[in-house]
């Protein structure tokens, strides 16, 4: 462990109080299944946790995890409960005057309705009145169907931050495969719950797998101090937009003196940019509506909740804990643009920086899912872009022809392997690491390089202190040893794509279309969008699929080759490859086979830890 680890204190156990306190019962047995049978949440999986922390797992890490396993309904104060552990995040139900508001309802579909029934189960069978989404990440939506089923959602007001549709169905499109097969790194989805592999994201246990849902909100939220009342329960907002996601909000309980802070404030430092890939966030902003919070809300609350990890009750630890996270993320945020404005890069900051010995020593400043390291990383990437400067970084070879240097470099394979294991002898894990990678780079089928890589993963891993990085490297460790695999889970689904507009919808055709296949082909389709009274242009030319829309009695010139009448939905099914039955054409139907031909499956399981 580290110095400041050593001096974490240890003996206060505010934390366990408060993740503990209000606690009504809990799913037994805590496992939920999808409708074959499936295992999609296992919080059950985590009981290790109760044991003394192991040598295969950080102190600190592991103290986090146990809070964080915690599963049941919890009422956080009077008429306001939350269901936590039977997902990566939590659920939080207002009780109105004639039903309950869901706020945020998981990941999935099975694990809302379980954690509705729970509710129900010891607050009676109350109908949901109100759906609200704090932001517009998958773990905060996707289980929508699962506590408003079709034939249950109608006339219910369903709230959300404005822009939270376009960011909630771009993210898990347009970059989603690769964004997904990052987060099975990152969450550890691969790897069995236990004190040798996974323990826990640092934010929650881990996210479920069952069917990710969506219901388009019919509220939005376009303002700060913008008003809503649901069912009775009155609702003040505050917008956060850019600051742990593109669309966020927070908002007062104003007659149950409850503050909902999203995910803008967690039991953790949180994440300037996930290890699984995502736009970089700006932790400026980020501080400055942390700041905004305090102040806007100023003496109306007596407990704070979020969407992940327990409350915090009692106005002047509240006001103590946002304004250090907010200190947390400003801190992080200035002193990286001081040390690159000396000409210091990324990872020399990355390595320089430390927090304030106040912060440190914080538990909820902790690094458990986001981490100082990369975050600083981060930032300097926001300003800065990939680039240090450094010229001789401006084009290096790529990852296997730099390896079959560095290992020709060391001596050849044998040498590279001797002078890598010595380093890992001297406690060098991290030159290690390099120096292994490059020779498995240089030559996949090299075993010893392999397993021996494997095992200096493992060691980085068990001492992580941050949740993500463990899972990081022990899923490396595993597809070293085992080979990837292609995942369950599956983000973009029907009730996602079905809420992609049609600009969008091209785009995710556009991102897909093989450019060198297509030099040489040049087509120009119409799309006439009845619903939407709007024709689109849609050009392919030099590998380049663009478009744009315009009124739909509007023809532009040259004259398209096929032009398609047809509905939104219609257009999804078209795209999708579903044919042109009772979709009324005009020109050669070919030229869509020759579009269509032209778009890519992403690989859902391609290599990261090998070429």
């Amino acid at each position: 462990m580290d110095a400041a680890g050593e001096e974490l204190p240890f003996e206060d156990l505010t934390d366990f109080e408060n993740a503990d306190r209000g606690f009504i019962a809990a799913l037994v047995p805590g496992v939920v299944r999808d409708a074959e049978g499936r295992v999609v949440h296992d919080a059950d999986a985590y009981a290790f946790l109760a044991e003394d922390c192991p040598p295969t797992a950080h102190p600190s890490l592991w103290r986090q995890a146990r809070l964080c396993a915690r599963q049941g309904l919890y009422e956080v104060t009077e008429g306001v409960y939350q269901v936590r552990g039977l997902d990566l995040s939590n659920m939080t139900l207002v009780e109105g005057r004639e039903g309950v508001v869901v706020i945020d309802p998981l990941i999935s579909a099975e694990c809302a309705a379980a954690a509705l029934a729970l509710y129900r189960e010891h607050r009676g069978p109350r109908r949901v009145t109100g759906l609200v989404y704090t932001h517009s990440h998958v773990d905060h939506f996707g289980g929508a169907r699962g506590v408003l089923p079709h034939h249950s959602d109608s006339g219910v007001p369903v709230l959300a931050p404005t822009g939270f549709l376009e960011h909630a169905v771009s993210e898990n499109v347009f970059a989603g495969n690769a964004m997904l097969r990052r987060a099975v790194f990152m969450h550890g989805a691969r790897l069995p719950a236990g004190p040798r592999d996974q323990i826990g994201t640092g934010l929650g246990t881990t996210t479920s797998t069952g069917t990710v849902t969506l219901i388009a909100p019919n509220v939005d939220v376009t303002r700060t101090g913008q008003e809503e009342t649901v069912d009775g329960v009155r609702f003040v907002f505050q917008l956060t937009p850019g600051t742990e996601a593109p669309a966020e909000m927070n908002f007062l309980l104003r007659d149950q003196r409850a503050l909902c802070v999203a995910e803008n404030a967690s039991h953790t430092l949180h994440n300037v940019l996930t290890l699984r890939g995502a736009p970089v966030r700006d932790a400026r902003v980020w501080a400055r509506y942390l700041d905004e919070t305090v102040d806007l809300f100023a003496d109306t609350y007596d407990v704070a909740f979020a969407s992940h990890n327990w409350p915090t009750w009692g106005r002047e630890n509240i006001v103590r804990f946002l304004g250090e996270q907010r200190d947390l993320y400003a801190y992080l945020h200035d002193q990286t643009l001081r040390l690159l404005n000396n000409g210091l890069t990324g990872p020399e900051i990355a390595e320089e920086l430390r927090l304030p010995p106040a912060l440190e020593r914080s538990w909820h400043a902790r690094g458990y899912y986001g981490s100082l390291s990369h975050n600083v990383k981060a930032v300097y990437q926001r300003y800065m872009g990939w680039y240090d400067g450094n010229p001789a970084h401006l084009w290096e070879h790529p990852p296997t022809e730099l390896a079959i240097r560095y290992v020709e470099l060391a001596g050849g394979p044998t040498e590279a392997l001797v002078k890598a294991r010595a380093y890992a002898d001297n406690g060098d894990l991290r030159f290690a690491a390099t120096l292994l990678n490059h020779l498995v780079f240089a030559d996949p089928s090299d075993s010893a390089a392999r397993e021996t890589l494997s095992g200096i993963y493992e060691r980085l891993g068990h001492g992580a202190e941050n949740g993500t990085w463990r899972n990081y490297y022990l899923t490396a460790a595993l597809e070293l040893r085992r080979g990837t695999a292609d995942t369950d889970i599956d983000t973009a689904g029907s009730e996602l794509t079905s809420a992609l507009t049609v600009s969008m919808l091209l785009d995710s055709l556009a991102v897909r279309v093989d450019g060198p296949r297509a030099w040489h082909d040049h087509l120009t389709l119409d799309l006439v969008v009845t619903d939407e009274q709007r024709r689109h242009r849609v050009n392919l030319h030099h590998g380049a699929l663009t478009h744009r829309g315009m009124p739909v009695h509007h023809v532009p010139k040259p004259h398209a080759g096929l032009t398609l009448t047809l509905t939104r939905p219609e257009l999804r099914a078209v795209l999708e490859g579903r044919g042109l039955a009772g979709i009324e054409t005009d020109g050669d139907p070919a030229l869509l086979d020759r579009l269509l031909s032209y778009a890519t499956e992403p690989d859902r399981a391609f290599p990261v830890v090998t070429p």
